[in-house]
Protein backbone atom coordinates (compact mmCIF):
# COMPACT_ATOMS: atom_id res chain seq x y z
CA UNK A 1 0.00 0.00 0.00
CA UNK A 2 1.71 3.49 -0.95
CA UNK A 3 1.38 6.38 1.40
CA UNK A 4 -1.44 7.99 -0.64
CA UNK A 5 -4.05 4.87 -0.32
CA UNK A 6 -2.47 4.39 3.41
CA UNK A 7 -3.67 7.97 4.31
CA UNK A 8 -6.93 7.98 2.56
CA UNK A 9 -7.83 4.69 4.78
CA UNK A 10 -6.41 5.77 7.91
CA UNK A 11 -6.43 9.24 8.53
CA UNK A 12 -9.97 10.20 9.56
CA UNK A 13 -9.42 13.98 9.85
CA UNK A 14 -12.31 16.63 11.81
CA UNK A 15 -11.61 19.82 10.08
CA UNK A 16 -7.65 19.50 8.55
CA UNK A 17 -7.63 19.32 5.11
CA UNK A 18 -5.73 16.87 2.73
CA UNK A 19 -3.49 17.03 -0.98
CA UNK A 20 -1.45 15.29 -2.15
CA UNK A 21 1.62 15.94 -4.39
CA UNK A 22 0.91 19.30 -3.44
CA UNK A 23 2.96 22.18 -5.07
CA UNK A 24 5.30 23.91 -2.25
CA UNK A 25 5.76 27.29 -4.58
CA UNK A 26 2.11 27.80 -3.68
CA UNK A 27 2.87 27.86 0.08
CA UNK A 28 5.48 29.59 0.69
CA UNK A 29 6.21 33.57 0.34
CA UNK A 30 9.40 32.84 -1.80
CA UNK A 31 7.06 30.96 -4.73
CA UNK A 32 9.50 28.42 -4.55
CA UNK A 33 9.18 24.59 -3.63
CA UNK A 34 8.45 20.99 -5.10
CA UNK A 35 5.80 18.83 -4.41
CA UNK A 36 4.49 17.60 -0.75
CA UNK A 37 3.84 13.75 -1.15
CA UNK A 38 1.00 15.04 1.45
CA UNK A 39 0.59 17.97 2.84
CA UNK A 40 -2.28 18.70 5.45
CA UNK A 41 -3.88 21.89 7.08
CA UNK A 42 -4.20 21.11 10.35
CA UNK A 43 -6.99 23.06 12.18
CA UNK A 44 -7.15 21.60 15.06
CA UNK A 45 -4.95 20.22 18.09
CA UNK A 46 -6.66 16.23 17.92
CA UNK A 47 -5.99 16.28 14.31
CA UNK A 48 -2.56 17.01 14.41
CA UNK A 49 -2.28 14.48 17.75
CA UNK A 50 -3.64 11.84 14.93
CA UNK A 51 -1.17 12.88 12.06
CA UNK A 52 2.02 12.13 15.00
CA UNK A 53 0.41 8.82 15.91
CA UNK A 54 0.10 7.78 12.15
CA UNK A 55 3.74 8.66 11.47
CA UNK A 56 5.35 7.29 13.94
CA UNK A 57 3.46 4.04 13.84
CA UNK A 58 4.31 3.69 10.20
CA UNK A 59 7.37 5.37 10.59
CA UNK A 60 6.22 8.49 7.86
CA UNK A 61 9.03 11.14 8.11
CA UNK A 62 6.71 14.70 9.11
CA UNK A 63 7.66 18.31 8.03
CA UNK A 64 6.08 20.65 10.54
CA UNK A 65 5.84 24.44 8.87
CA UNK A 66 3.65 27.60 9.68
CA UNK A 67 2.76 30.49 6.75
CA UNK A 68 6.14 29.51 5.10
CA UNK A 69 7.23 32.81 5.12
CA UNK A 70 10.82 31.96 6.33
CA UNK A 71 11.89 28.91 4.44
CA UNK A 72 13.01 27.36 1.43
CA UNK A 73 11.57 24.13 0.10
CA UNK A 74 14.01 22.27 -2.17
CA UNK A 75 13.37 22.13 -5.55
CA UNK A 76 12.85 18.00 -5.04
CA UNK A 77 9.69 18.69 -2.68
CA UNK A 78 9.16 17.04 0.84
CA UNK A 79 8.93 13.11 1.40
CA UNK A 80 6.46 12.05 3.57
CA UNK A 81 3.72 14.52 5.29
CA UNK A 82 3.82 18.23 5.49
CA UNK A 83 1.60 19.35 8.42
CA UNK A 84 1.09 22.92 7.81
CA UNK A 85 -0.14 24.19 11.31
CA UNK A 86 -3.11 26.19 10.89
CA UNK A 87 -4.93 26.34 14.47
CA UNK A 88 -6.64 29.47 15.24
CA UNK A 89 -7.61 30.94 18.42
CA UNK A 90 -7.69 34.43 19.89
CA UNK A 91 -9.05 34.47 23.92
CA UNK A 92 -8.51 38.06 26.26
CA UNK A 93 -8.49 37.76 29.92
CA UNK A 94 -7.36 40.87 32.10
CA UNK A 95 -5.79 40.97 35.67
CA UNK A 96 -5.26 44.50 37.93
CA UNK A 97 -2.05 45.14 36.32
CA UNK A 98 -2.08 43.60 32.23
CA UNK A 99 -4.44 41.55 29.38
CA UNK A 100 -3.52 38.32 28.36
CA UNK A 101 -4.22 37.00 24.92
CA UNK A 102 -3.79 33.45 23.93
CA UNK A 103 -3.85 32.76 20.19
CA UNK A 104 -3.55 29.50 18.22
CA UNK A 105 -0.45 28.79 16.81
CA UNK A 106 -2.06 29.48 13.25
CA UNK A 107 -2.97 32.94 13.69
CA UNK A 108 -1.14 35.30 11.55
CA UNK A 109 0.57 38.66 12.95
CA UNK A 110 -1.33 40.94 11.17
CA UNK A 111 -4.31 39.24 12.17
CA UNK A 112 -3.51 39.46 15.88
CA UNK A 113 -2.44 42.81 15.97
CA UNK A 114 -5.77 44.12 14.36
CA UNK A 115 -7.54 42.39 16.72
CA UNK A 116 -5.10 44.66 19.50
CA UNK A 117 -5.10 48.02 17.99
CA UNK A 118 -9.69 47.21 18.18
CA UNK A 119 -9.06 46.34 21.74
CA UNK A 120 -6.56 49.34 22.58
CA UNK A 121 -3.80 47.02 23.68
CA UNK A 122 -0.30 48.03 23.08
CA UNK A 123 3.13 46.11 22.60
CA UNK A 124 2.79 44.22 19.21
CA UNK A 125 3.28 47.03 17.21
CA UNK A 126 6.97 46.25 16.47
CA UNK A 127 5.75 42.45 15.45
CA UNK A 128 2.81 44.13 13.26
CA UNK A 129 4.62 43.97 10.32
CA UNK A 130 6.56 40.59 10.27
CA UNK A 131 5.13 38.22 7.90
CA UNK A 132 3.94 34.69 9.14
CA UNK A 133 2.51 33.36 12.05
CA UNK A 134 2.85 33.23 15.84
CA UNK A 135 3.99 29.97 15.83
CA UNK A 136 6.44 30.73 13.23
CA UNK A 137 7.57 33.81 15.13
CA UNK A 138 7.85 31.92 18.72
CA UNK A 139 9.64 29.47 17.33
CA UNK A 140 12.40 32.12 15.20
CA UNK A 141 12.19 34.63 18.16
CA UNK A 142 11.24 37.12 15.24
CA UNK A 143 11.55 40.88 16.31
CA UNK A 144 11.70 43.84 14.29
CA UNK A 145 12.56 47.95 15.33
CA UNK A 146 14.27 46.48 18.85
CA UNK A 147 11.60 44.34 19.89
CA UNK A 148 11.34 40.06 20.11
CA UNK A 149 8.33 38.15 20.29
CA UNK A 150 10.30 37.16 23.81
CA UNK A 151 9.47 40.31 25.14
CA UNK A 152 5.56 39.61 25.26
CA UNK A 153 5.30 35.78 26.16
CA UNK A 154 3.92 34.71 29.64
CA UNK A 155 3.77 30.87 28.19
CA UNK A 156 3.73 28.59 25.36
CA UNK A 157 2.03 25.02 25.09
CA UNK A 158 3.62 22.33 22.51
CA UNK A 159 3.07 19.30 21.58
CA UNK A 160 6.19 16.93 20.98
CA UNK A 161 6.97 14.28 18.26
CA UNK A 162 5.14 11.34 20.61
CA UNK A 163 1.99 13.67 20.80
CA UNK A 164 2.41 14.79 24.67
CA UNK A 165 1.04 18.11 25.35
CA UNK A 166 2.99 20.55 27.87
CA UNK A 167 2.89 24.22 28.79
CA UNK A 168 6.19 26.14 28.49
CA UNK A 169 6.95 29.61 30.42
CA UNK A 170 8.78 32.48 28.98
CA UNK A 171 12.35 31.52 30.62
CA UNK A 172 11.81 27.48 29.38
CA UNK A 173 11.79 28.63 25.53
CA UNK A 174 15.48 29.31 25.63
CA UNK A 175 14.46 32.27 23.79
CA UNK A 176 17.48 33.86 22.27
CA UNK A 177 18.52 36.22 18.75
CA UNK A 178 16.26 34.10 15.60
CA UNK A 179 16.75 31.24 17.66
CA UNK A 180 14.45 29.42 20.79
CA UNK A 181 14.10 25.31 22.33
CA UNK A 182 11.75 25.17 19.33
CA UNK A 183 15.07 25.09 16.79
CA UNK A 184 16.48 22.36 19.55
CA UNK A 185 13.98 19.79 20.11
CA UNK A 186 10.95 18.34 18.20
CA UNK A 187 8.43 20.88 19.80
CA UNK A 188 5.75 22.05 17.43
CA UNK A 189 3.37 25.13 19.18
CA UNK A 190 0.23 24.67 19.83
CA UNK A 191 -1.30 28.66 21.59
CA UNK A 192 0.86 31.19 22.96
CA UNK A 193 -0.41 33.23 25.45
CA UNK A 194 1.21 37.02 25.12
CA UNK A 195 0.99 39.57 28.08
CA UNK A 196 -0.28 43.56 26.74
CA UNK A 197 -1.47 46.62 27.92
CA UNK A 198 -3.98 49.11 27.55
CA UNK A 199 -2.79 52.03 25.17
CA UNK A 200 -3.93 54.79 23.23
CA UNK A 201 -5.59 53.06 20.24
CA UNK A 202 -4.18 56.55 17.62
CA UNK A 203 -1.15 56.00 19.02
CA UNK A 204 -1.09 52.48 17.89
CA UNK A 205 -2.23 52.75 15.02
CA UNK A 206 0.23 55.39 13.75
CA UNK A 207 3.08 53.22 14.98
CA UNK A 208 1.76 50.34 12.95
CA UNK A 209 1.59 52.67 10.21
CA UNK A 210 5.34 54.14 10.67
CA UNK A 211 6.30 50.05 10.85
CA UNK A 212 4.72 49.16 7.53
CA UNK A 213 5.72 52.12 6.06
CA UNK A 214 9.11 51.33 6.84
CA UNK A 215 9.24 48.04 5.69
CA UNK A 216 7.51 49.10 2.21
CA UNK A 217 10.04 51.71 1.70
CA UNK A 218 13.29 49.64 2.75
CA UNK A 219 12.43 46.08 2.14
CA UNK A 220 11.51 44.54 -1.49
CA UNK A 221 7.91 43.68 -0.66
CA UNK A 222 7.87 43.62 -4.89
CA UNK A 223 9.45 40.40 -5.45
CA UNK A 224 8.21 37.42 -3.94
CA UNK A 225 11.33 36.24 -0.70
CA UNK A 226 11.42 35.02 2.66
CA UNK A 227 12.24 37.85 4.80
CA UNK A 228 15.84 38.36 6.00
CA UNK A 229 17.98 35.79 4.32
CA UNK A 230 20.79 36.43 6.79
CA UNK A 231 21.27 36.49 10.63
CA UNK A 232 22.71 39.89 11.69
CA UNK A 233 26.70 39.24 12.78
CA UNK A 234 28.14 38.96 15.80
CA UNK A 235 29.54 42.67 15.84
CA UNK A 236 28.62 43.58 12.72
CA UNK A 237 25.30 44.00 9.65
CA UNK A 238 25.28 41.31 7.45
CA UNK A 239 23.82 42.85 4.64
CA UNK A 240 25.84 46.13 4.89
CA UNK A 241 28.82 43.72 3.78
CA UNK A 242 27.11 42.15 0.94
CA UNK A 243 26.66 45.40 0.10
CA UNK A 244 29.92 46.47 0.40
CA UNK A 245 31.08 43.25 -1.36
CA UNK A 246 28.98 45.21 -4.53
CA UNK A 247 26.50 42.23 -4.78
CA UNK A 248 23.41 44.28 -5.07
CA UNK A 249 21.91 42.96 -8.32
CA UNK A 250 23.92 39.78 -8.72
CA UNK A 251 21.96 36.79 -9.34
CA UNK A 252 21.79 33.16 -10.20
CA UNK A 253 18.80 32.05 -12.46
CA UNK A 254 15.62 33.76 -11.10
CA UNK A 255 17.57 34.42 -7.76
CA UNK A 256 18.74 37.71 -7.02
CA UNK A 257 20.47 39.84 -4.51
CA UNK A 258 17.72 42.39 -4.16
CA UNK A 259 19.08 46.14 -5.06
CA UNK A 260 16.66 47.66 -2.48
CA UNK A 261 17.96 45.98 0.60
CA UNK A 262 21.47 43.50 0.29
CA UNK A 263 20.11 41.30 2.80
CA UNK A 264 17.11 39.94 0.74
CA UNK A 265 17.36 37.58 -1.83
CA UNK A 266 14.62 37.31 -4.11
CA UNK A 267 12.99 35.57 -6.45
CA UNK A 268 12.85 37.56 -9.96
CA UNK A 269 10.92 35.01 -11.58
CA UNK A 270 11.02 31.26 -12.14
CA UNK A 271 14.10 30.70 -9.43
CA UNK A 272 14.48 27.54 -7.63
CA UNK A 273 15.56 26.17 -4.32
CA UNK A 274 19.01 25.60 -6.47
CA UNK A 275 19.06 28.76 -7.48
CA UNK A 276 18.89 30.19 -4.20
CA UNK A 277 21.04 27.79 -2.54
CA UNK A 278 23.92 28.62 -5.51
CA UNK A 279 23.27 32.32 -4.83
CA UNK A 280 23.60 32.16 -1.09
CA UNK A 281 26.64 30.32 -1.17
CA UNK A 282 28.15 33.08 -3.25
CA UNK A 283 27.41 35.56 -1.07
CA UNK A 284 29.12 33.51 2.09
CA UNK A 285 31.92 33.02 -0.30
CA UNK A 286 32.27 36.74 -0.92
CA UNK A 287 31.51 37.91 2.64
CA UNK A 288 34.79 35.74 4.05
CA UNK A 289 36.73 36.58 0.99
CA UNK A 290 36.67 40.78 1.34
CA UNK A 291 35.74 40.46 5.35
CA UNK A 292 36.83 37.21 6.56
CA UNK A 293 33.27 37.00 8.18
CA UNK A 294 31.40 33.77 8.53
CA UNK A 295 27.52 34.64 8.03
CA UNK A 296 24.56 32.22 8.56
CA UNK A 297 21.13 31.57 7.14
CA UNK A 298 18.25 33.13 8.54
CA UNK A 299 15.76 31.57 6.42
CA UNK A 300 15.02 27.97 7.30
CA UNK A 301 15.99 24.69 4.69
CA UNK A 302 12.99 22.36 4.61
CA UNK A 303 14.22 19.01 3.65
CA UNK A 304 13.31 15.47 4.72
Amino acid sequence: MNLKELVQESLKLNTSKIYFDEEMSKHTTFKIGGPAEVFIRVGEIGDLKQIIDFTKTNQIPLTIMGNGSNVLVLDSGIKGITAKIDIKKYEISQNEENFEITVGAGNKNIEIAQSLLKQELTGFEEISCIPGTIGGAIRMNAGAHGKEIKDLVKNVTVMDYNGNIKQMQNEEMQFEYRNSILSKEKLIVLEVTLVFQKGNKEEIQNKMKEYQNWRKEKQPLEFPNAGSTFKRGDGFITAQLIDECGLKGYNIGGAEISTKHAGFVVNKGGATAQDVIALTNYIKEKVYEKFQKNIELEIQILEN
